[in-house]
């Protein structure tokens, strides 16, 4: 195998154009990053354009074979088309009709437009942005998924979890380089293929096959390529060891800086710091997280305050009182009424316009059941798809017969108005005022429910409970018991004094807050009760300052599920060794088989216990008189860890050293253990 596998870039720019930042582009660097990656083939891949003259020049200079490509900027995402190192004269002329399309920033093409310049996609290496931004999806991705001959990523976490999936299509990742004057490193995102002849169509063949696409020459997918020294990583778990001052957290913050998406746990980071804010900082932070929680258990009452922020008693009450009075005065006055006060339209009360929402909702459930994929074989069991579409048709005929009908009433209203405004203009009778006593009445009886809910949300309750690995997280409701809380709530410089005053009528609370011009009404609801977080330990008991740091540290570790790396430096400087054996280890060793975890420690609880996939060793070593930092690496069970220079070093050595003490330390202390125990 190790005989055929080809070291790709395909992916690479050399013209800084209106999708990136601008670059001055070096040969010089290309060759060299060229030769220090020891790559066996590239493709110049500028975005939206094709410089065939800079692409012939390029070809003469390197020794590698040089494919001509484009990286196009396709609907909302980004796709490579490669082609074969021929006819570049028709490459130039397809891809120049698409300069002529993308010319500021925002333009893109449509896959319709991809197939009508390039023609059949099948003659050339087509690799959308698949797991990396922008990454091509929805229609476009279908449109064009038969032409796809794998799907670019950016990290060993999504490249292995590809790799792994039948269902998906081949990963690749590549540097996306810009190659400047100014590089300093170079990128180490590669991909070995195992093929036969480098041309496109036969890597096209070995992509078809995802066991022929591998992140390093000799490990496979165990390994990858982290530096541009030639250090390697595993894309599982990694154990740092080394001396004081050996380099062990600069490889993590060099690690950090070459790498992107990193979750990065600083040493000391989560322990419990002497001053008053903690506690609050601590359980400010796990509300955050469990955010989306709350605005979920809120949202009904969110949709009911919503439903009455408009609702105003007040106003409500003045009209009702102009009614009466103006109704009992025209009773007085019924002798003395005129002939333009005794008119029908005098007093007409105008038609209620309201809205068809009730309609519009059952219309949108209706084609829900019709569009639904996901639970299509479960309703079409229950009712006829045929039946749906019907029952859609009449009732949108019934929407339509409505909105018409409304219509006419609008401009029945206005005929109304006018003709009353004009009467009343040539008459001293009185006119009734127009009141709707039936909305009048339904808003009092909604103020009167949105105010028992209110109270029933102020009302101690715990609402959730979730267990994690020894703690439980119990999140409570209650009222609120001051001002000052409800401003720590909104996070705004706003005073609540006047507004809490009327808190224990939630309606009164509601106009207070309606009119303070400083608040937004989107987030009143926040504002009628307060929700508040416990993090209980395994007896049940609020958890002390150093079961904080732990819940933290335990809480971190499954946040970074939702990145690509996870560095962790020295936990041991702040846990004891039962807590890091029983519960840390064991997230660690679980998360890693999804994504690359790097752990610095001296403690042979993490570094021996937690089974690691491969160590690497940091050294400060004295050469001619210089400091030389140097790391070694290898599997756990080597007998040596070598070098990227070839140097070598004695694993078990290295390990009781770092680990124990040295040999001695460890077997003295077995043998007082021993004694101990007997």
């Amino acid at each position: 195998m190790e005989r055929t596998l080809k070291k790709i870039d395909l992916h690479m720019h050399t013209i800084p154009t209106i999708s990136d930042a601008h670059f001055t582009f070096s040969i010089e660097k290309l060759i060299e990053y060229i030769n220090s990656a020891k790559l066996d083939a590239i493709a110049i891949t500028n975005h939206d354009i094709f410089d065939l003259n800079q692409f012939n020049e390029i070809t003469k200079e390197l020794d590698c074979i040089v494919f001509p490509g484009i990286e196009i900027n396709l609907d909302k995402g980004h796709v490579l088309v490669i082609s074969e190192n021929e006819n570049l004269n028709d490459f130039q002329l397809k891809t120049s009709a698409v300069s002529k399309k993308i010319r500021a920033i925002g333009d893109s093409i449509t896959a319709d437009d991809l197939v009508n310049i390039f023609g059949d996609l099948n003659q050339y290496l087509i690799i959308p942005h698949y797991e990396k931004r922008p990454a091509i999806s929805g229609d476009t991705l279908e449109r064009i998924r038969d032409f796809i001959s794998a799907g670019e990523v950016d990290s060993p976490k999504k490249f292995i979890r590809m790799a792994k999936d039948e269902t998906e299509i081949t990963p690749v990742i590549f540097s996306d380089a810009r190659i400047s004057e100014g590089m300093r490193t170079f990128p180490t995102r590669q991909t070995y293929i195992d093929c036969g002849d480098l041309s496109i169509k036969s890597l096209k063949f070995s992509l078809r096959d995802r066991s022929k696409v591998a992140l390093s020459r000799s490990e496979g997918n165990s390994l990858f390529q982290v530096f541009d020294d030639g250090q390697k990583l595993s894309t599982g778990l990694n154990i740092v060891l080394g001396a004081r001052s050996s380099g062990k957290t600069v490889t993590l913050n060099q690690i950090s800086k070459d790498c992107e998406n990193v979750k990065y746990i600083y040493q000391f980071s989560l322990v419990q710091r002497n001053d008053d804010n903690y506690e609050k900082e601590f359980n400010a932070d796990v509300a955050r997280k469990k955010s989306t929680f709350v605005d979920k258990h809120l949202s009904p009452f969110k949709a009911v305050l919503d439903d009455i922020l408009n609702v105003d008693l007040g106003i409500n009450k003045r009209r009702v009182e102009d009614y009466l009075e103006t109704l009992l005065k025209l009773a007085e006055e019924a002798e003395k009424l005129d002939a333009f006060s005794r008119v029908a339209l005098f007093n007409e009360t105008q038609f209620d316009v309201g809205t068809d929402k009730p309609l519009n909702d059952l219309i949108g459930s209706v084609r829900q059941l019709i569009e639904n994929i996901e639970y299509r074989e479960i309703i079409d069991r229950h009712v006829d798809q045929n039946n749906l579409k019907a029952l859609a048709c009449e009732l949108i005929d019934h929407l339509w017969s409505k909105a018409l009908e409304r219509k006419k009433k609008v401009v029945v209203n206005d005929i109304v108005r006018d003709v009353k405004n004009k009467l009343q203009l040539r008459t001293s009778a009185t006119q009734v005022k127009d009141v709707d006593l039936y909305k009048v009445m339904l808003e009092h009886k909604k103020t009167l429910k949105f105010s028992e809910i209110a109270k029933l949300l102020q009302v101690d309750k715990v609402i959730y409970e979730e267990s994690f690995q020894g703690f439980k997280v119990v999140c409570k409701q209650r009222a609120f018991e001051g001002p000052g809380e409800v401003k720590n709530v909104s996070g705004q410089k706003v005073a609540f004094s006047d507004a809490y005053k009327e808190y224990s009528n939630p309606y009164k609370y509601l106009v207070a807050l309606k009119g303070n011009e400083y608040l937004t009404p989107s987030e009143f609801y926040k504002y009628f009760a307060c929700i508040e977080y416990e993090i209980l330990n395994k007896d049940g008991f609020k958890v002390s300052g150093g079961e904080r740091s732990e819940f933290r540290l335990l809480q971190e570790i499954k946040d970074a599920q939702n990145f690509d790396y996870l560095l962790i430096d020295e936990p041991e400087s702040s846990f004891d060794n039962l807590f890091l054996k029983s519960e840390v280890n064991q997230m660690l060793k679980e998360i890693s088989m999804n994504m690359p975890v790097v752990v610095v420690t001296h403690n042979s609880t993490v570094g021996a216990s937690i089974n690691a996939n491969y160590i690497v060793y940091t050294s400060k070593e004295i050469e001619e008189g210089k400091i030389v930092y140097r790391r070694y690496s290898g599997h756990p069970s080597d007998k040596e860890l070598c070098s990227v220079d070839g140097k070598k070093i004695n694993n078990f050595q290295v390990t009781m050293d770092s680990l124990e003490a040295g040999e001695a330390a460890y077997v003295e202390r077995r043998g007082g253990y021993e004694s101990i125990k007997n």
